[in-house]
């Protein structure tokens, strides 16, 4: 099945390095969740991909082939910035988006029908969109990345404004279009939804790749944590390697080497200190994982400065970029 592969890209502006030599694959059938801090580089890609911008180097392919005009037509893409006339009507204004993907005025109408019910503006088709909500305002714009059934699906911030209902309307239409095997892309700043709906992730940093997996791979980057609960916290200063992350009461988040066995002494402690309530494994959070890729500085880089180059994030070797 082919995928979309973002290859060696590189932006400059002036003086900055908006992107520096970005690489990554988004698979058939994929949720690739593509986020980072504002000025990562994120919308910068994306237009490329579309052709919105040009890059100094590198190449977007589709099906190993590059990516250009007659590819794009089959890709649904969604702007940071809502791209919709405001005052076209909403109907009038997905059909003739559609009939420029090249569907014949039936076709355009029938899928009009389809995706704004589906998305539930159906009642709104003879509004103009300028008199939508936010909400429905994006859910009108997803239409309008779908109408003309694409084959690849980049969404820039597509969640941004919905509320809870819409959201699950939204998830679920995206992950019906990746099981029917298309390749989609979306950037958002809601960890915790990406971290529900994505099969991979990639954080980006001042316009390089510095993690990507799935986010069980991404949380084996990090040293084992544990949750202690005691009323009386041990004395763990003199256990090498252990730190004490978060305290809330009697619970305790603590860090561990990444060795067999080294929770153990700390355990130890605890039942010398008192009773212990629970002592269980705990998963980094991709919110914790972010803040961890994006702890420096990530935003746009001077070109004369240099730059470090990106590491793929399943290991745990390497200086991020």
């Amino acid at each position: 099945m082919p995928a979309l592969e973002i290859d060696r890209l590189t932006k400059t502006y002036g003086s900055l390095r908006a992107l520096d030599s970005l690489s990554f694959s988004v698979e058939a059938g994929e949720i690739f969740g593509f986020v980072g801090s504002n000025g990562a580089g994120k919308s910068t890609t994306m237009r490329i991909a579309l052709g919105v911008l040009s890059a100094d180097s590198g190449e977007v392919r589709w099906d190993g082939s590059p990516l250009g005009f007659d590819g794009r037509r089959r890709v649904g893409y969604m702007p940071e910035e809502r791209g919709l006339y405001p005052k076209m009507k909403v109907g009038e204004q997905l059909v003739y988006l559609a009939r420029l993907h090249g569907l014949d005025a039936n076709a355009a109408r029938v899928s009009m029908e389809h995706w704004t019910e589906k998305l539930g503006v159906d009642a709104r088709r003879g509004d103009e969109v300028q008199k939508l909500s936010l909400g429905n305002q994006q859910r009108v714009q997803l239409a309008a990345a779908l109408v003309h059934d694409p084959q690849i699906l980049v969404l820039d911030e597509p969640f941004s404004g919905l509320d809870p209902v819409a959201v699950d309307v939204m998830s679920t239409v995206l992950r019906e279009r990746a099981d029917a095997g298309a390749p989609v892309l979306f950037s958002s700043h809601q960890l915790e939804l990406v971290e529900r709906l994505c099969d991979r992730v990639g954080i980006i940093r001042a316009g390089s790749m510095v993690a990507v997996g799935s986010v069980d791979e991404l949380r084996s980057t990090t040293a084992p944590r544990w949750l202690l609960d005691a009323p009386a916290l041990p004395d763990i200063s003199a256990l090498p390697g252990v730190h004490v992350i978060s305290r809330e009461g009697s619970r305790t988040v603590l860090e561990v080497p990444d060795t067999p066995g080294a929770e153990q002494p700390v355990l130890r402690a605890a039942l010398a200190a008192g009773p212990v309530h629970e002592f269980s494994p705990q998963r980094a959070s991709l919110t914790e994982l972010f803040r961890h890729a994006v702890s420096r500085d990530d935003t746009a880089q001077p070109v004369a400065g240099g730059t470090t180059p990106a590491r793929d994030a399943r290991t745990s070797e390497g200086t991020p970029a």
